[in-house]
């Protein structure tokens, strides 16, 4: 028997009168208001906009290493820069961005993400194309401190594309359609992965034939795909008359600056830090955090196939077309695991399918780590089993994500529904950082087990945390009767999200 559905309760609130509207779409009406086309005409074109976006950012994203690589051959330390400072970027701005989403016209934050995504990649590719050819220090360093900055606004820029498209427009659209949210969640993860796996495997065949061929097909494929995602984005606003954006209950805005402003340079500075605070104290005091932060946690990692585990792999003995179809056979395993999490969630709920995945991670690299314990690090025994135990462990890990996710798109108000998943995005980003961190405290292949131990150490608070939210939450962590079929109607997590929602 299916678990009962969650359904949103609608209210009547006045359309703002400050909402920008288009001359070629309709103006906004009531939520309540009829669909213009089915899901068979408005999922496309959803998806379209999305996989156009995730695959021009994440093939601007590898594609920048390779280029930097190639106009500083023999040194990392100009694409560790690089990385650094963008992903340092979104730390401390992701938070104010998921603010502006919140309290924008739906339509006009996604088109400025679409623009801001592309003019930093045209400008980027532009100074990539200067840097290849010779020039004087002083020049060379200035083009490599715009393509930084460049590269900030562009990470900016796709970071509020994917709260807004994942986090807000997926939640609007599914209920509108009347389809599991579940399902739009797991279908918009698929293509996030699957542009993850494929998107640097083009740009590096092409870069394998010449450098500046790449950059210029960077260049080429993100102007190009603008007026699709453009035109694609605004055909499902205007399909969904429920995406208008409305006026936000009274003291959804309260950490906003009051009318009477500080005058003094001291008043305005405490001010400014106490609204830059605001949305992590927020995000802090969410009922939802504890789940949140497990799942931040689990980006202080090398246990993935990233550029460290590869140089591991190849260090032990792998050629690099070994490991990429090690890479492929792990990114197999993670879209198996967006298949598996609606069905899982379905039948148990979120609560308790994030328990469940989330152990399932734990346990898939137990037999990894205990092997970097006792064996030599540089035996391809030990190798092995990192590869498997990693591979079986990203179902657990994309089944956690979704798990989580569901849970903050029914837990959370939608008036400050970006600003905390943008707050989370920037804490994603601190452990990342953090993990890089671990890898230059430990470079050498020989100490990798050190990272390892951490990254394990990571997943096992992430799962003490999750289990402190769902004891909280259930007032246990097992119920035996409806882990076993019982009557999972009584515990429902859907039910005990909708008796705390206002």
């Amino acid at each position: 028997m299916a678990s009962p559905v969650f359904e949103p309760v609608e209210t009547s609130i006045s359309p703002s009168a400050h909402e920008q509207t288009d001359s070629l779409l309709p103006r906004p009406v009531s939520p309540g208001a009829t669909l213009s086309q089915g899901p068979s005409r408005i999922l496309p074109r959803l998806y379209v906009s999305h996989f156009l976006s995730t695959w021009n950012s994440r093939m601007f994203e590898f594609g920048a290493v390779l280029f930097l690589a190639s106009i500083y051959p023999g040194t990392l330390l100009y694409a560790s820069v690089y990385a650094l400072v963008r992903s340092f970027s979104a730390v401390l701005l992701s938070s104010w961005l998921g603010s502006a989403v919140d309290r924008s016209n739906r339509l006009t934050v996604l088109r400025h993400s679409i623009v801001w995504q592309r003019l930093p990649v045209a400008g980027s590719c532009a100074c990539f194309v200067a840097l290849l050819a010779p020039l004087n220090t002083t020049l060379k360093t200035l083009l490599f401190s715009a393509t930084v900055l460049l590269a900030c606004v562009e990470k900016l820029a796709a970071t509020a594309n994917t709260v807004a498209v994942e986090r807000d427009w997926a939640i609007v659209v599914a209920d509108s359609l009347e389809i599991p949210r579940r399902d739009l969640n797991a279908s918009m993860r698929r293509i996030d992965l699957f542009c993850k796996l494929l998107a640097p495997i083009f740009i590096s065949l092409i870069d394998g034939f010449s450098t500046k061929a790449a950059v210029w097909t960077t260049l080429g494929v993100n102007a190009t795909c603008v007026a699709v995602e453009y035109v694609a984005i605004a055909q499902v606003y205007a399909s969904v008359p429920q995406l208008s954006r409305h006026e936000p209950v009274a003291g959804s805005e309260g950490h906003q600056s009051n009318a009477n402003e500080p005058r003094s340079a001291t008043q305005r500075l405490a001010q400014s830090l106490k609204n830059a605070a605001a949305p992590w104290m927020e995000y802090v005091r969410d009922r939802l955090f504890l789940a949140s932060f497990a799942l931040s946690l689990l980006y202080l990692t090398v246990l993935s196939f990233g550029a460290t585990m590869v140089t591991y792999l190849l260090h032990t003995g792998f050629t690099p077309l070994q490991v990429s179809a090690m890479r492929i056979g792990a990114v197999a395993a993670e879209l198996s695991g967006t298949w598996a999490a609606p069905f899982i969630m379905n039948r148990i709920g979120p609560i308790r399918s994030g328990l469940w995945f989330l152990n399932w991670q734990f346990g898939c690299l137990v037999t990894a780590v205990v092997a970097f314990a006792w064996l030599d690090n540089a035996s391809q025994v030990v190798a092995v089993s990192l590869i498997v135990g990693v591979a079986l462990s990203r179902i657990g890990l994309w089944g956690f994500d979704l798990s989580v996710q569901l849970l903050v798109q029914e837990g959370v108000d939608e008036y400050v529904r970006a600003r905390f998943s943008a707050t989370e995005m920037a804490l994603q980003n601190v452990f990342e950082l953090v993990s890089y961190a671990t890898t230059i405290a430990f470079p050498l292949p020989e100490q990798f087990k050190y990272p390892v131990y951490i990254s394990y150490g990571a997943i096992a608070m992430a799962a003490a945390c999750f289990a402190a939210y769902v004891r909280r939450e259930r007032g246990h962590l097992l119920h035996t009767s409806t882990c076993l079929g019982g009557d999972k109607k009584r515990l429902s997590p859907e039910h005990v999200v909708y008796q705390r929602l206002p």
